[in-house]
């Protein structure tokens, strides 16, 4: 119980910081969402209208800097993060909303099985090392150093252009009517096939290299020769002794990797037209619409440290001796 009220008490400080950073980053930043509503729409905008704007924005004169973050905690703890000014003042949390299940689903998945892949044969590499399994290692590692615009480009040209595939950009195809039918998913299946075997294939090669590399480690220590010792079966070793304190490790790069999934790939999502909330954010940027990126930066905070939290608590159920240290 101590490891974990511990734990807590570090989230909700970092969750506090990077809420309040949040709060005064745009407010430090050159002009304000306002200003920049005002340049796209001179001479469309009564003097009464721009005073509603900064009240909206939660930019009042009148008001404080205090009182402003404390009406910012007020509006965040309701669940409202402001009106997006190039979305046609729709609410952010609505903009985000129909930005995220399309990450989530795309870059989540490929993130996950990229995971399960990379650290299978990299465990299976690192038991069997020295053999002709090792040649995976360099390949897997070339590309992954292979930047995502280039490969996503080279998928494109080979998988959609030359050999037609898959399609080479966007969600769904634009005759088709989002709905849950059979149509529709297989439409949405076959143009993220094609993205998200980018992001496995180069993201593949860390996790396995980081497993092998582990399970060599692992392999020299005590317990793993007493086990070979009591005459337990390879598998058995393997999977219950090495490969599962090996994995912990990863546990911590995965946690992180999940945190980003709600950041999407931005370079993946620009090269292959996809509506995720990495380019949502790329928009938001480039249209200097404050509240819409103070709502994704906070989405992605958020994400980022509940994905921690997890694999803190998966790190301390795996390894007895984390708690303990802890305590």
């Amino acid at each position: 119980m101590r490891f974990f009220l511990r734990r807590a008490a570090f989230y909700l400080f970092t969750a506090w910081a990077a809420i309040t950073i949040n709060f005064f980053l745009p407010r430090m930043m050159k002009g304000d969402p306002v200003s920049a509503y005002l340049q796209k729409n001179q001479g469309k905008v009564s003097p009464e209208a721009i005073d509603s704007l900064r009240t909206l924005f939660g930019l009042d004169s009148g008001k404080s800097l205090a009182q402003q973050y404390a009406d910012y905690w007020g509006l965040i703890f309701s669940g409202d993060l402001g009106r997006s000014f190039s979305k046609g003042l729709a609410p952010v949390t609505d903009v985000i909303a129909t930005a995220v299940p399309w990450t989530v689903g795309l870059v989540g998945i490929a993130t996950v099985l990229s995971f399960f892949l990379g650290t299978t044969a990299g465990a299976v590499i690192g038991w069997r090392r020295g053999s002709r399994a090792d040649l995976a290692v360099p390949v897997a590692t070339f590309f992954s150093t292979v930047p995502y615009f280039w490969m996503g480009l080279i998928a494109i040209a080979v998988f959609s252009t030359t050999l037609g595939w898959f399609p080479a950009s966007h969600a769904y195809d634009k005759s088709s009517r989002p709905g849950w039918t059979l149509d529709f998913v297989g439409d949405v299946i076959t143009h993220g096939t094609l993205p998200a075997l980018t992001i496995v294939v180069a993201s593949l090669g860390g996790w396995i290299l980081g497993m092998r590399n582990m399970m060599v480690t692992v392999l020299d220590e005590d317990y793993v020769t007493v086990a070979e010792a009591k005459g337990l079966s390879p598998r058995r070793v393997l999977v219950h002794y090495a490969a599962r304190n090996a994995v912990l490790p990863q546990l911590s790069s995965f946690a992180l990797s999940l945190g980003f999934i709600v950041g999407g790939t931005l370079v993946m999502e620009l090269v292959f037209s996809y509506p995720g909330v990495g380019k949502l954010l790329l928009d938001a940027t480039t249209a200097k619409d404050y509240p819409l990126m103070q709502g994704v930066f906070l989405v992605i905070t958020l994400a980022v440290l509940i994905a921690n939290i997890l694999a803190d608590v998966a790190y301390a159920a795996l390894d007895p001796r984390t708690r303990q240290m802890e305590a």
